[in-house]
């Protein structure tokens, strides 16, 4: 996983390497770096503007100077410290505090994390744990139109929101990849140890997937329909919309899963019929030796008075007889596919 500190504009004054962004924004969608000693400073002068501040796992110290710059809840504290949470939206006071699960590949595998999301009437702070793009192409977006930054912090909880919502279609892809390559070898007859494996692996995939896309349906629907002032009209739409596409995702995951099942008892279906196959070949090629044995058992036995024992062309007969038997049945075992 890259570096996060790579995300800190050069320009910014120094503050703990888990500062990720720490920012003003006038009404007019201009930026100013600041550091965490100075955010209730800035706070102080009601002009309009309010401050953004990204975090990826922070210390224990950070953490206490940002509950003192914005006077931030204990409980909510403490769920950003311990991480681990379920996706949510809390109400306290006059601040909202949300969790929502993100995902990214990391080495070819699907890696989850955390981001706990605390907005206020003049201030948004983001805390990533765990594997987490960085939310500086929200920032970039939001800078390049000033009048959706002009709704305050809310337009940065929805720029948010919406690249977490955005990073889960690349993994939705791979998988639905990964599904199409196993397409052939499912509908294969021979059983393929690796085949099952590829597609327990999958089915995993998409379990984790689901447990981390399913919860934000609801905290996004609960986001869309609350009546706090912190979540004004104009930027409910724009939710509305993450909302549709976390529900197509969720929908997407649920026809794979439901797709995976199938393919599973379709692969176990058609090598189990494979198994029957050979087991009716061998069947068939048993009864044609059984056949000539059955015959040639008779005429082993130590006994005297036995039909054609000395007749002149007795062997022949016998041959022919066992010839047409097995004529017969091998002609019969092919009709009904037994060979």
């Amino acid at each position: 996983m890259r570096d996060m500190t790579q995300d800190i504009p050069a320009t910014a004054p120094v503050n703990p390497p888990c500062v990720i962004n720490c920012a003003v924004y006038a009404p007019d969608g201009q930026r100013r770096d600041i550091a965490i000693e100075a955010i209730s400073d800035a706070l102080s002068v009601d002009d309009g503007s309010f401050v953004w501040i990204g975090l990826y796992e922070p210390d224990a110290a950070v953490l206490d100077t940002i509950q003192e710059e914005f006077g931030l809840h204990d409980l909510a504290i403490e769920d950003a410290r311990k991480a681990h949470q379920r996706s949510k939206v809390e109400a306290y006071g006059d601040s909202l505090f949300i969790v929502a699960n993100t995902a990214q590949v990391v080495d070819e595998r699907i890696a989850y994390g955390e981001t706990h999301i605390f907005l206020g009437r003049r201030y948004l702070v983001t805390v990533r744990h765990g594997a987490s793009l960085s939310y500086a192409p929200a920032r970039a977006r939001l800078e390049r139109e000033p009048e959706l930054l002009a709704h305050g912090p809310a337009s940065g909880l929805y720029a948010v929101l919406d690249t977490i919502v955005d990073n889960y279609l690349p993994i939705v892809d791979d998988l639905k990849q990964t599904l199409s390559t196993l397409e052939q070898d499912i509908v294969s007859d021979t059983f393929d140890r690796g085949i099952v494996t590829r597609l327990y692996d999958l089915k995993r995939d998409l379990i984790y997937m689901r447990v981390a896309v399913t919860p934000m349906q609801d905290v996004l629907a609960q986001l869309v329909r609350s009546n706090s002032a912190l979540v004004p009209e104009d930027i409910r739409l724009y939710l509305r919309d993450v909302l549709d596409h976390s529900v197509r995702i969720n929908e997407t995951f649920d026809a794979m899963r439901d797709m995976l099942g199938t393919a599973l008892t379709v692969n176990q279906s058609l090598v189990t019929l494979a198994q029957g196959e050979v087991v009716k070949r061998l069947a068939g090629w048993a009864a044609l030796l059984a056949a000539p044995t059955l015959i040639a058992s008779w005429y082993g036995m130590n006994f005297d008075a036995m039909p054609e024992l000395h007749g002149k062309y007795s062997y022949l007969v016998l041959i022919g007889l066992v010839a047409i038997v097995v004529g017969a049945l091998y002609a019969y075992l092919k009709k009904i596919r037994w060979l």
